[in-house]
């Protein structure tokens, strides 16, 4: 196995986290604000979403973010076991990297300034990172030599 693969996931996990801690108190925090408690859900286990128009926008940002970390990441997770099983290619480990640094400066940005078209170019870019590691991942999985397979 090649572990260097498996560092950008690893780093990724933990930034997931540190979103995670950012946005709890970013929330909360909004939340102690509200002078007129009688603006919350009236339901019974109230979730995030239900925040959405009565907190400020910048106090759902985080959470926002960290849900886009539970989304498209998970297949770079499955992409880098793959590649750490069978051996990275050549450009794989930085590609992994320039995915894991792009997901971070789109974290901060989404977090911080929110402004759509460089969120979504950033998006647009680690989804062509992305797409480049699974071609990679799919070429050296579907095309592997057989002679190569540990007897």
């Amino acid at each position: 196995m090649q572990t260097q693969m498996l560092a950008p996931a690893a780093v990724l996990v933990i930034w997931t986290l540190i979103v995670l801690f950012w946005m709890v108190p970013t929330r909360f925090g909004a939340i102690a604000k509200v002078e007129d408690k009688s603006v919350f859900p009236k339901k019974i286990g109230p979730r995030g979403p239900d925040l959405e128009g009565v907190l400020p926008d910048k106090a759902n940002w985080p959470a926002h973010n960290h849900t886009h970390l539970h989304e498209q990441p998970t297949l770079f997770y499955a992409v880098s076991v793959i590649l750490a099983i069978i051996g990275p290619g050549e450009w794989d480990v930085a590609l992994a990297w320039i995915y894991v640094g792009i997901r971070i400066v789109h974290s901060l940005w989404q977090i911080l300034f929110n402004k759509l078209p460089v969120r979504i170019l950033l998006f647009l870019l680690s989804t062509l990172v992305l797409v480049a590691l699974a071609i990679s991942a799919v070429m050296a999985t579907v095309f592997a030599d057989p002679s190569l397979a540990p007897q």
